[in-house]
């Protein structure tokens, strides 16, 4: 660890503060339906939208319709994107001749893009057409980020409205945000990115001579338009095989920074448009505050593990101020590669620039403990705050029981129905990942395809339906998942993981809006101090243990004691 490496976190956590608050504006007028900026220029575009698809988007939805509309959204898009996938070899732009895919890896991606997680069985530059990176992968990248974004808002509006049957319109909320929060701040930040040196281009390849002078061929295509989305969004599809460790996708030191503040923009300016929707800041701050305080606890932690080096090596000898560069990132080091990690699984972004497998233990613990958590920290556009939420409603809800009054939040009392629909959504998640590692590593086809034996092959397992269950898209590495078994099942944990906690949420909210407000008083709970954050963070964290300590201490709790007793996997 340097000081050097402190001050690169502490910069990207100033300016992802300073970021929130303006953003976090924006975002509510967004919401509201407010003129913008920008709306001289798109508002022709946004009123042709509705009139073509046949929406008032004056006329609200109940939690009911909001949510149906989103799983009709949902499904026109899976079957969009699985028939261009499968059709691919037949359609144009695809000057380097890819194949169709099969049908369950056509089946595993078109789901993983369209619910925000972007797992990939497949290597995108030996895969892919330029035609399916662009109208297939990449407008799902718009369109996953703006639906979580969408339901966030939605369940927000549940929390700050009263005695209302409704909580706004799916289509024109889908509609805005995509048209002045993504496609705006994409195309300023696509640009950027071509600026340093990221291709954006029709070409298949380019040719190039070595120093040895060997003919060496290197993929190009239309890079910075999905990369762009894909951290903005918290989408985490790379469009080469080796994500943003590649240069055409991370050029230099500027990008790399440039891309972890993308990550995390969206996602923290949501918790203060949150607050203004409510009209107390505070609450909004108080949520910041919460994920700020989990997001350094688990940098600080796996920052001194890759940063003290292996135990084995450093018996023999190495360095400590060495660390280890294993799966490392040259150009970047230590700081960014663990910097980039822990926000990318905060964040359900899944983009990577370091390979987490090759990272010791007690980091790759750090990566898996925070999509187990739900990545409700800054989180994926949308999702991480209406996660946030499920767990501040279980806090109030032990606050409640504590001191025998019933649960209220932001004037909302919290009863059975909203207690239990917020239970289903939290243990839908460790059924779906933790049943399929089970089977994936007892059977014997699947547990065939995990290339390390011990704990280490354990955790390959779980890493992968964790990632795929918290529709994070990150890969532990190592796993040749691109079989029947591993797509459909991983593809199913994507589903759950997506719409078994979206639905329950918009319940909620539908539920919550109905509600009339119960003025505060000398036995309300405050939820906008430091108590609240306490015992939210502390809910989280023992959830988060009486669910998966016992899978830990299978997978990288038993190899980091075996690595500091000598034995290696």
């Amino acid at each position: 660890m340097t000081v050097n490496g402190w001050v690169q976190i502490a910069v990207l956590a100033a300016i992802v503060a300073a970021l929130t608050r303006p953003l976090g504006g924006y975002l509510m007028r967004v919401a509201s339906g407010e003129r913008l900026v920008l709306t001289p220029a798109l508002g022709w575009l946004e009123r042709g939208l509705y009139r073509v698809a046949g929406v008032d988007p004056a006329q609200e939805q109940s939690w009911l319709g909001y949510a149906l509309a989103m799983l009709v959204f949902k499904a026109g898009g899976f079957a969009l994107l699985y028939a261009i996938l499968r059709l691919q070899s037949v359609l144009p732009l695809n000057p380097a001749g890819q194949g169709p895919l099969s049908a369950d890896l056509a089946f595993n991606t078109a789901i993983s893009f369209l619910t925000n997680t972007n797992w990939q069985s497949y290597g995108g530059e030996t895969t892919m057409s330029h035609l399916s990176q662009m109208l297939g992968l990449t407008a799902q990248n718009f369109l996953s980020a703006a639906t979580g974004i969408a339901v966030a808002l939605a369940v927000v509006r549940g929390f700050a409205r009263r005695s209302a049957a409704t909580i706004g319109n799916f289509w024109a909320d889908l509609t805005r945000i995509t048209l002045y929060v993504l496609l705006p701040v994409c195309v300023v930040g696509a640009l950027v990115l071509v600026w340093q040196g990221v291709p954006q281009t029709l070409l298949a390849s380019v040719d190039a001579t070595t120093m040895e002078g060997a003919k060496q061929t290197i993929s190009l295509g239309p890079v910075a338009s999905q990369e762009a989305i894909k951290m903005f969004g918290t989408n985490g599809g790379g469009f080469f095989n080796t994500n943003s460790a590649h240069p055409f996708e991370n050029p230099n030191a500027l990008t790399n920074m440039l891309q972890i503040i993308a990550i995390f923009a969206l996602g923290g300016a949501l918790t203060n448009t949150f607050g203004r929707m409510v009209r107390d800041e505070r609450q909004g701050w108080a949520i910041f505050g919460a994920m700020a305080l989990l997001f350094m606890a688990g940098v600080t932690v796996l920052y001194w593990s890759e940063g003290h080096g292996n135990p084995a090596l450093l018996s023999l000898g190495m360095d400590p101020t060495l660390g280890n560069m294993e799966g490392k990132e040259v150009r970047f080091g230590i700081a960014q590669s663990a910097l980039f990690s822990t926000v990318t699984t905060d964040a359900s972004c899944g983009a990577v620039n370091a390979m987490i497998e090759s990272f010791l233990p007690l980091g790759g613990r750090v990566a898996l403990v925070n999509i187990m958590l739900g990545e409700i920290i800054f989180g994926g556009v949308g999702s991480g705050l209406y996660g946030f939420l499920l767990f501040a409603i279980v806090a109030v809800f032990v606050a409640g029981l504590m001191v025998g009054r019933t649960p209220e939040y932001l004037g909302k009392k919290i009863e059975a129905r909203e207690v239990k629909l917020t239970m289903l959504a939290i243990l839908c998640l460790p059924l779906v990942m933790l049943g399929f590692t089970a089977l994936a590593v007892v059977l014997p086809g699947p547990a065939g395809a995990i290339s390390t034996a011990g704990p280490h092959g354990f955790t390959e397992a779980l890493y992968a339906y964790v990632s795929a269950g918290g529709n994070n898209g990150s890969a532990f590495a190592g796993l040749p998942a691109n079989t029947p078994f591993w797509n459909t099942t991983l593809g199913i944990t994507m589903i759950v993981g997506r719409f078994f906690v979206m639905i329950p949420a918009l319940a909620i909210a539908g539920a919550l809006a109905a509600k009339k407000s119960v003025p505060a008083s000398s036995g309300t709970f405050p939820t906008h101090g430091p108590l609240f954050v306490g015992l939210v963070i502390g809910v989280i964290l023992i959830i988060g243990g009486l669910t998966f300590f016992p899978a830990l201490a299978l997978g990288p709790i038993a190899e980091h004691l075996a690595i500091t007793a000598g034995t290696l996997y």
